[in-house]
């Protein structure tokens, strides 16, 4: 087991600050959090999402995140690509600069916060075996699978591998691991917990992330059309104008999701 390293002051300080700005939300469906570990699959929101799940989420927690924003040479151009790509090319020079002025402030935070580094290359192993080591101590895992292809109104398509998690943890433990979805709603003040699945260790993994993906993408998009008429916050940085709202829920032709 790793020794818990304390938090940096200054990163103290800053989750000081963003409490007395950022309003903590309300939380729906808390009666469906498992009584033991597990993964928590949620909407990103840009950095609602995160924000929501270091600050105000309960339990004990640790969250994935861009290993490329914990290292100083990969902050910049990962911030740019993720963040601000999608914007109008005029701005580009603007962005480029501001990705490299937040490289210190990001690493900063992500190396304090309860995060586990996401990887896409060989050292994704590292994720899961830290994960699991985290699973075994009790914490669950909050996961924002979201990538560039749009899924619906409400979310953007999961990036699937997330699922291989519960077959390395049913390994190690023999246990399967419950996914439980959730949506926030930061224009809401809300977010909501739906019911937990769990991972079956007998059937294909292949079959499993198809199935998984899709009973998390159905519940979170059903939770969302269940509240009050609301603004959505995309995945995607994109224009505030073009933010669509929960209802009525928009299906993306295979053309328009790939915009």
């Amino acid at each position: 087991m790793k020794e818990k390293k304390q938090k940096n002051i200054l990163y103290l300080f800053i989750c000081a600050m963003i409490r007395l700005f950022y309003r903590k939300p309300c939380f729906e469906g808390t009666e469906n959090i498992p009584d033991e570990p597990c993964v928590f699959v949620g909407n990103h929101t840009q950095m609602n999402g995160p924000i929501i799940s270091e600050l105000y989420f309960p339990g004990k927690n640790s969250i994935w995140c861009a290993g490329q924003m914990m290292h100083w040479g990969e902050v910049a151009e990962y911030a740019f690509t993720d963040f601000w790509s999608f914007k109008p090319k005029i701005f580009h020079p603007f962005f480029r600069l501001l990705s490299w002025i937040i490289t210190p402030l990001a690493v900063l935070i992500f190396n304090n916060a309860s995060t586990v580094p996401v990887y896409h290359d060989t050292r994704l192993i590292t994720t899961f075996r830290r994960s699991i080591e985290l699973l075994q101590e009790g914490r669950s895992m909050i996961i924002f699978p979201e990538w560039n292809k749009r899924y619906n109104n409400i979310l953007y398509d999961f990036q699937d591998k997330f699922v291989d998690l519960a077959r390395f943890y049913y390994r190690k433990t023999k246990k399967a691991l419950l996914f439980v979805p959730v949506y926030n709603a930061p224009k809401l003040h809300k977010t909501v917990i739906g019911k937990p699945i769990r991972f079956d260790p007998d059937a294909p993994i292949e079959s499993e992330r198809e199935r998984i993906c899709k009973a998390m993408k159905d519940a979170i998009t059903e939770m969302a059309a269940s509240l009050p008429e609301h603004t959505v916050i995309p995945y995607r940085n994109i224009p505030k104008r073009l933010y669509p709202k929960n209802i009525p829920i928009e299906v993306y032709t295979d053309e328009e999701a790939g915009s």
